[in-house]
């Protein structure tokens, strides 16, 4: 207390000079976190040691922790820092929600060991008692997204919105790993980072935000019992017979001045620079101005603190609260020196540039200083009251209620608009000048019918001379349209011919098609219906009234591949020359349907084994690769999985092929289902597989997965009638571990198969020569 006196003192000039040396700076977390927010306000010097528990760059977003107190700091450094390193913070104290850290510069001394995180509870975090400090917390994930930073668009990070005892809270993970959502939602997780808190235009809370460093702090507990994409379907008309909510939020009651009522739906109290915005269903009678009470139930909505449910009484006790008088720069909030006006009653001028007369509102768009906003009146209970005109280019003064349109508060030049309470808050300060645009055109149009009357007996006169030129005119044009016509027809027919070689798309060359059959017919609507029940072209919504031409796209071999047609006007039928426009496009729609699927199917067969229905040996290596060039880029781990089935070739020998195959197919089956969505199974030939699955945890995850595989051979096969039992020997490498190149990874993954091979006959004292499994029927079990 004596120094922030000493502060005060010396800023008003009442110290003495003794009191005028500068002030020794503070020098521990626990001395900066006792503060007030008035005594940090007077940006009081600090120097202090702390340990990093979170750093984000970009935004310059640095929270640091010692013995206990922690605290955040703005942290304008090209320091790469990361948590557990030990730094020294020199600067000065502002006011926030709590006091924070404005740095001058950040020296790191060394690195060190995070403190020990403590595990909160949803109440702790919301009424901020976890406020800056490094925490664990655990919940069930509802959302999980990508989203890009609101101060620099080129960075992203994951977005996580978590439901726990007590409710709802956000969590930001500074990693941009698409393919680390998948299996999130609805599992149950457990996080750890540094607590904080959401906030609105005035640094009012208004949810919990956690800041993760890395995946690595996100722990699952539990996965979801099932994906939500295999949900089935509920119709649209049924989807709240699921909805469940449990509310255990406390009523809570605030006092303030009436300057906003709008029966049945909302009631604005102001308190000072504190207002806020109560939803009620109340039509009693509220005199703006007089002190009320609300009681209600708090929540966030769109970002901005609100009263949900509420009640309003009337003390009948006046407390006008004057208008602010504001201009657009500062009703938008700036940060922490300027955080803006929502729901505060304020008056602002501006010149009406439009207005827009509902029957739910009347709206005003005013501009000053070459920027816009709205100023809304609703009406009351939806009666529409007497329009009131205002001259377009007025000058105005308004008063109302300021509605922010973003709730960020580090987002500069919020738009606004302004809330009238009825149109009394609309005053005339000065009518517009006659010379304005409106009367200046009014001027304009006059001028011109005198010039058009003036000119009508020269235009008379001149008309049978025009009409004589314009039809020579019109027969040299029409000739030389029809050469620019068949010109363009032949250069869209090469360009599709082109394309039918290339690699476009089939739906843009039947577009192309259509389009060249329009513009031989005159531009009349083509459309291509395919035998999929696919609609490519100009297909009119309504073709009644026309008469539709068609042409069928024959397949060289079996049922024909779908239609083309053209609407014709119903005077016109269609005539040779309709059907050849048509036929010649059926024909060139039959070789680009055929020329693809046949792409399509080459192009299968290259990537996907025929007879197991999974990936093959050239797909497996060309997604390693991209694997390899991705986690080197990334730093990241992933594993490689050689499976060599056991007695695989007896089988062959003793059922025959055919069994062997189906055999073959339902272990490709079994062993798909062990493995994420994300990852991959392949044959590489004969009885041989192999899979590529990422991991977070190394070995760990690797051996959960082989041990999956593994349980594949648990129970026998039953092929016509044939009970087969199969294993497997199964060989493993994890990049970068066991191999940086493709061939390493191979390589160590196929020596650490073999070795389980050898080691697994050894131990069974097995000879070389393998003995085929016994074959018992259907007949002999039963």
């Amino acid at each position: 207390m004596k120094r922030f006196i000493l502060a005060v003192a010396t800023i008003l000039g009442w110290a003495p000079a003794a009191w005028s040396a500068p002030l020794a700076p503070l020098t521990t977390l626990r001395a900066i976190h006792a503060l007030s927010n008035a005594e940090a306000s007077h940006k009081l010097p600090v120097a202090f040691e702390a340990t990093v528990t979170y750093y984000r760059g970009y935004e310059n977003n640095l929270f640091v922790q010692d013995s206990g107190a922690a605290i955040y700091v703005q942290a304008p450094t090209d320091a790469k820092l990361v948590p557990g390193d030990r730094v020294l913070v020199r600067g000065k104290t502002l006011d926030s929600f709590n006091p924070i850290v404005m740095s001058e510069s950040i020296a790191l001394l060394g690195h060190g060991g995070l403190p020990k995180p403590e595990t909160v509870s949803f109440d702790e975090m919301i009424s901020a008692r976890a406020d800056c400090r490094l925490v664990t917390a655990s919940g069930v994930v509802r959302t999980a997204d990508i989203a890009s930073s609101t101060t620099a668009a080129a960075h992203y990070f994951i977005r996580l919105q978590l439901l726990t005892d007590g409710g709802y809270f956000d969590a930001n993970i500074d990693s941009d790993d698409a393919g680390a959502l998948e299996g999130l939602l609805d599992a149950r997780v457990e996080l750890t980072g540094v607590a904080s808190e959401e906030f609105d235009a005035k640094m009012h809370e208004t949810g919990i935000l956690m800041h993760i460093q890395s995946l690595s702090d996100v722990k699952v507990i539990e996965r979801a019992g099932s994906s939500p994409w295999s949900l089935p379907i509920t119709p649209m008309d049924r989807v709240i017979t699921v909805s469940h909510l449990q509310d255990s939020t406390a009523r809570v009651r605030v006092h303030g001045t009436i300057t906003y009522y709008q029966p049945g739906s909302a009631v604005v109290l102001q308190d000072g620079a504190k207002s806020i915005w109560v939803s009620t269903l109340t039509y009693k009678p509220l005199r703006l101005g007089d002190e009320a009470d609300a009681t209600g139930f708090p929540d966030a909505h769109d970002g901005f603190i609100n009263l949900l449910h509420g009640e309003v009484r009337d003390t009948l006790r006046p407390a006008p609260v004057m208008p602010l008088p504001a201009t657009w720069e500062t009703l938008t909030p700036r940060g922490y020196d300027s955080p803006g006006h929502h729901y505060d009653l304020v008056s602002i001028e501006g010149e009406v540039v439009t207005e827009v007369h509902e029957a739910s509102q009347d709206e005003y768009v005013l501009a000053i200083d070459g920027k816009q906003f709205s100023v809304i009146y609703r009406h009351p209970d939806g009666r529409v009251p007497a329009i009131r005109e205002i001259a377009l280019g007025s000058r105005v003064r308004v008063t109302g209620i300021c509605v922010l349109e973003y709730s960020n508060p580090f987002i500069a030049q919020v738009p606004f608009n302004i809330l009238l309470r009825s149109f009394d808050d609309v005053q005339v300060i000065k009518r517009p000048s006659l010379l304005n645009v409106r009367n200046l055109v009014i001027m304009v149009g006059l001028l011109l019918v005198v010039v058009a009357v003036v000119g009508a007996r020269g235009w008379a006169l001149e008309r049978k001379v025009r009409q004589k030129t314009a039809a020579l005119a019109t027969s040299i044009e029409a000739e030389a349209a029809l050469e620019r016509r068949s010109a363009l027809l032949e250069q869209k027919r090469s360009r599709i011919l082109e394309d039918i070689s290339g690699s476009k798309q089939l739906n843009n060359i039947l577009e192309q098609i259509t389009e060249m059959i329009s513009l031989r017919l005159d531009g009349v609507p083509c459309w291509c219906e395919l035998a999929d029940g696919a609609r490519v072209g100009n297909c009119p919504a309504e073709p009644n009234g026309m008469y539709i031409a068609s042409a069928s796209i024959n397949a060289r071999s079996g049922p024909p591949l779908g239609s083309l047609l053209a609407a014709l006007p119903t005077e016109t039928p269609s005539t040779a020359h309709e059907i050849e426009a048509l036929s010649n496009g059926a024909r060139l729609a039959t070789l680009a349907i055929e020329t693809r699927r046949l792409y399509s199917d080459l192009r299968r067969r290259s990537e996907f084994d025929l007879l197991t229905d999974i990936y093959n040996r050239f797909s497996l290596h060309k997604r390693l690769d991209e694997m390899i060039q991705h986690a080197g880029q990334r730093s990241s781990i992933f594993g490689l999985i050689y499976i060599d089935l056991d007695k695989f070739k007896p089988i062959n020998d003793t059922y025959g092929h055919h069994v062997g195959d189906v055999f073959l197919q339902g272990v490709a089956k079994r062993m798909s289902r062990q493995l994420l969505g994300g990852d991959m199974l392949a044959r590489l030939g004969g009885d041989e597989f192999a899979a590529l699955v990422s991991l977070q945890r190394g070995r760990f995850d690797l051996d959960k997965i082989v041990a999956r595989l593994e349980s594949c051979f648990d129970d026998p096969f039953v092929v016509e009638g044939h009970v087969l039992k199969g294993s497997a020997s199964i060989g493993t490498a994890i990049y970068p571990d066991d191999g940086a190149s493709k061939d390493a990874l191979l390589n160590a993954a196929d020596a650490n198969m073999y070795a389980v091979k050898k080691s697994r006959r050894e131990s069974n004292n097995e000879e070389a020569t393998e003995t085929p499994q016994p074959a018992v029927t259907a007949k002999e079990r039963a």
